[in-house]
């Protein structure tokens, strides 16, 4: 269960066997139906969680009931409310999945624990959040710098699978407008090509 997280780990990092089971002994291994929830707004994150089969997302609900996609999660990918895992706050995210999902579970006790136990883990996850705060960065800066046609064509150029397998509403959320700005989107694009 643990071939694609401990793939991607070595693909950062060498850890040798007994920091491999240092590791394993830490994760929880968990599946999601599809529409399961993993976290829900308001509770706390106790997990980070490594997409191994499936994907998630992360999102918010408006006081309209309107969905705010922030973040989908496909194989070798992670996810979690990163502030309330580490703040211990309430979670501003809900993080449901997409399609049925294999996961592999982190608690923040078991991460803390292997901070101080494993300095190649340690240099894994500041690695991930770094990452995780530059494409946050980049999506940010996207939003009022690209045309929702250059947005959209992007994630297509970088994630064809995800939008190949994510209902065509929940990528007009992650793209911030209506699914009948998206269909206009698409349609314009094919036209144009």
């Amino acid at each position: 269960m643990y071939n694609t997280y401990f793939q991607h780990l070595n693909k950062k990092i060498t850890l040798t066997k007994a920091e491999e089971e240092l590791i394993k002994s830490r994760l929880i291994v968990k599946k999601l139906r599809k529409k399961q929830y993993l976290l829900q707004e308001g509770d706390i994150c106790k997990y980070t969680a490594f997409v191994e089969k499936g994907i998630l997302r992360s999102y918010t609900v408006d006081g309209n009931g309107g969905e705010h996609i922030a973040q989908f999660a496909m194989e070798g990918w992670f996810i979690a409310d990163l502030y309330s895992f580490f703040s211990g706050e309430p979670a501003i995210y809900n993080i449901d999945a997409v399609e049925d999902a294999e996961l592999v579970l982190m608690t923040k006790s078991a991460n803390d624990m292997l901070l101080q136990q494993c300095p190649k883990y340690q240099t894994l996850m500041l690695e991930l959040i770094t990452n995780a705060y530059i494409a946050l960065q980049r999506r940010l800066n996207a939003i009022p710098h690209l045309t929702v046609d250059e947005r959209y064509q992007k994630l297509v150029q970088q994630y064809p699978v995800l939008v190949n397998r994510v209902p065509q509403h929940m990528i007009a959320s992650y793209l911030g407008i209506t699914p009948e700005t998206l269909s206009r989107v698409r349609k314009r694009i094919a036209n144009n090509t």
